[in-house]
């Protein structure tokens, strides 16, 4: 698999997110380690070197099941974890924004133990705290690099002026946030910003929670405690206007031999080599599947009707989540 260059972490430019492996998503049956594993494994086997987590995955579950796969190829692998999600205090923890210095040393020492490696390539700030400036965080970040703790410093969902600011501390390597055929935003400010500071962008459900897989016809196809029955663009008419968006990827798909997923992520990869999109799944025939989109090549009229679909419908979280994205 060709590589993409995020900053100065050069990574395979399709990676794996692990988030379901930790039952983020329940439709799918109930969690199994081993297959968790399995997949990952699959996924090194197939020239994935990318594996993304974070310690509010399960909490902790995703961070241990990423270690204990990754044993005896730690080597191989560009592991992304993320911090400040988890408000770790004495020997108990709770949920809520923290990135202060002492929350991130925690937090680095249990993402360390859990994925049993004594370094992480990429370090991420989950959310921005706006309790702590960023220049803090990107300096607590910059002392764990100067131990060797952590090789590369990460934002997620971070707005340009944060962008800025943190990189002026230290050079931030990615920007990890949505960005899929059916969430284009960061083409008006962010993507231009990340290429003129030589940031690369993590495309975090680049399938669109899954619907741009084109399995997902019916709310009725989720479990009754799937987040994805409340997220906005799931639900009334917003969900039954963006499976038209799903229905012409599907029919560019078929034109290539190629399934929705695969014709998504391809559209992606001719988006730049500074940019490497991260499926998640805990399933070997996603993995392959989805790997497999690197051999996708779409044509120039095929490229310009996915580039002229509709925006979706809908806000891509409810107003909760949507409230803690830094804008």
């Amino acid at each position: 698999m060709k590589n993409a260059r995020l900053g100065d972490l050069v990574a395979s430019r399709i990676g794996l997110g692990a988030m379901t492996m930790a039952g983020t998503y329940t439709t799918g049956g109930p969690l199994d380690d081993t297959e968790s594993v399995r997949a990952i494994h699959r996924a090194l086997d197939l020239g994935v070197t990318h594996i993304d987590t974070a310690e509010v995955y399960g909490p902790f579950h995703s961070e241990e099941v990423v270690g204990r796969a990754v044993k005896g190829r730690r080597d191989k692998v560009q592991i992304a974890t993320k911090f400040g999600l988890v408000q770790h205090h004495g020997n108990g923890h709770s949920f809520g924004t923290d990135s202060s210095p002492a929350n991130i040393r925690a937090a680095v020492e249990g993402s360390l133990r859990r994925l049993d490696t004594d370094y992480i390539d990429l370090y991420y700030q989950h959310r921005v705290d706006p309790d702590t400036p960023i220049e803090e965080t990107a300096g607590a970040v910059a002392e764990l690099i100067a131990e060797g703790k952590v090789r590369h410093f990460g934002l997620s969902e971070a707005a340009p002026a944060t962008i800025r600011r943190a990189h002026a501390v230290h050079p931030v390597a990615a920007l990890q946030t949505e960005y899929s055929l059916w969430t284009r935003d960061v083409e008006d400010e962010i993507l231009p910003l990340l290429r003129e500071l030589g940031i690369g962008l993590v495309p975090y459900s680049p399938l669109g929670h899954g619907l741009l897989t084109g399995q997902i016809r019916s709310v009725d196809d989720f479990g009754d405690d799937d987040w994805r029955r409340t997220n906005p663009r799931f639900t009334g008419d917003n969900f039954h206007r963006n499976l038209a968006i799903v229905d012409e990827v599907t029919a560019i798909g078929a034109e290539n031999g190629a399934t929705p997923a695969q014709t998504a992520l391809a559209w992606l990869l001719t988006r730049g080599d500074d940019i490497a999109p991260i499926p998640g799944t805990r399933r070997i025939a996603r993995v392959e599947e989805n790997t497999s989109a690197e051999g996708i090549q779409l044509t120039a009229d095929q490229l310009h009707r996915l580039d002229s679909l509709q925006p979706a419908a809908g806000e891509r979280h409810d107003e909760a989540n949507m409230a803690t994205i830094d804008r």
